[in-house]
């Protein structure tokens, strides 16, 4: 087994560095070293905590070209695209600052078996965190700056391609004051990172990820009786109800599939329109994904960059073409192309049906799954067919009632209504069944490793 990580530009194929691997004793020294760090951290004010934090966000700002530009090196996002990240790592850190200190803010209480009773969030220690590749540097910020603002010390291991990414920020939170070991990022194997989940000094699990990798690390976790946060994989579903405005319907529908190269767990995968609308939406769609330019992410017209390694294109093709074979019908796109990077067409699939991949599964990249449904009841049914419940969308003219069926029916995290949306400090984070369980951003993220404990005063 190598000892080391080479990043690949996936747009070139170009090597771009190579990681030398934390062995064991290594990573174990680190994890010591951010326990060390929390037993200070913990003891530092609310309002201190959130001026470091304020102080991060300052540093990502300064240092947005550099990180945007190594996101599109590492994984081949588009520049502005990049820079969108950046900004809305930022803006985490700006409202953790400000929301921090009342949301951890101690409550009293009433208790019935003493004179006075308050509780307090006490950080946990050592919260480790798994983190993808698809957006290298808010996937880090979304769940460090919480447990950060919380208390705890942190730790990284990001994915191997983009490692670059992760040691980037590390070193941005130190220079904007982070004190030493809070966050640390590991450079590890996976079977390391087992041996990192199992130390005493780790309190909490979190993991952004497919189901698959979650059902590992819940399992390795919960061998170890530790607290789990998992943001996993979706296939969510986006109707297209009887009364949509169509124009809305088709702009919603292409962006929510090709943003970030169809590579968020959060796009939209299915599209569940109506019999009265199937046609002519089928139409409009298909001629908007073809026009769509699929390049090098640096240049000016590229509308889609590669997907972020060769192996993911590869897997990706495979579910094609299984769907295909299982009945699915190519609208456009579908076949890989030769030549070096790792460059997939936009792809919009027809007669999708459960039993093909395209129904039953996550496409992590850009391709549309249609699927037609009899009426906005049927449409509910089919969107609620899935194993997963990340977000999901309902276009519709009739704004009270969409928000009546996602609000009572729509069995997922999330829910977009006339438009797509990835996310918001401001609004919570996570999914259901498959997708996971726990919730980041609107406070809930510095609520999920804190110990609530409860003060008894029983006599003065």
């Amino acid at each position: 087994m190598s000892n080391s990580i080479t990043t690949v530009n996936p747009a070139t194929g170009d090597t771009l560095n190579t990681y030398t691997l934390m062995d064991s004793s290594q990573a174990k020294q680190v994890v010591e070293a951010s326990h060390q760090a929390f037993l200070d951290w913990r003891l530092q004010s609310l309002d201190q905590r959130a001026k470091v934090v304020k102080a991060i966000g300052k540093a990502l700002g300064e240092h947005k070209e550099e990180l945007a530009e190594l996101m599109v090196k590492e994984m081949g996002k588009p520049p502005q695209q990049a820079r969108q990240e950046v900004d809305l790592c930022v803006g985490i850190c700006d409202y953790t600052a400000e929301q921090g200190p009342k949301k951890l803010a101690d409550e009293e209480r009433k208790p019935g078996n003493g004179e006075r009773g308050f509780i307090t969030y006490s950080p946990m220690g050592v919260i480790y965190g798994i983190q993808p590749w698809n957006f290298p540097a808010y996937q880090v910020v979304r769940y460090s700056i919480a447990n950060i603002m919380a208390g705890n010390s942190v730790l990284l291991k990001h994915a191997e391609n983009v490692t670059g990414s992760g040691l980037l920020l590390e070193k941005i939170y130190r220079e904007a004051g982070l004190p030493e070991n809070v966050f640390r990022t590991l450079v590890i194997s996976h079977e390391v990172s087992d041996e990192v989940i199992a130390h005493k000094a780790v309190r909490g699990v979190t993991l952004t990820g497919s189901d698959g990798a979650g059902r590992k690390v819940a399992a390795k976790a919960a061998e170890n009786l530790k607290k789990t946060v998992l943001e996993l994989g979706s296939n969510d579903a986006f109707l297209v109800l009887d009364d949509a405005d169509l124009d809305v319907a088709v702009n919603t529908c292409v962006q929510g599939r090709v943003f970030n190269g169809g590579q968020t767990c959060v796009a939209a995968k299915r599209f569940v329109v109506t019999e009265a609308n199937y046609d002519a939406f089928k139409e409009r769609f298909v001629e908007k994904m073809k026009s769509l330019k699929v390049g090098d992410p640096n240049d000016s017209d590229t509308d889609l960059g590669p997907m972020a390694r060769v192996d993911l294109r590869d897997a990706l093709h495979e579910q094609v073409e299984e769907s295909v074979k299982n009945g699915a019908k190519v609208l456009c796109g579908g076949e890989k192309p030769e030549g070096k990077g790792a460059f997939y067409p936009v792809t919009v699939l027809d007669n999708v049906t459960p039993g093909q991949p395209a129904y039953d599964d996550e496409l992590f990249g850009p391709v549309a799954a249609l699927i037609r449904a009899k009426d906005d009841e049927d449409a509910m049914r089919i969107a609620n067919d899935s194993r997963y419940g990340l977000g999901g969308g309902i276009i519709s003219k009739d704004v009270k009632r969409a928000t009546e069926l996602a609000s009572k029916y729509f069995d997922t995290g999330m829910v977009f209504i006339n438009g797509f949306g990835v996310a918001t400090p401001e609004m919570p984070f996570g999914g259901v069944k498959d997708s996971g369980y726990g919730r980041e951003h609107g406070g809930f993220g510095m609520h999920e490793f804190v110990n609530a404990k409860a003060v008894i005063v029983v006599s003065e």
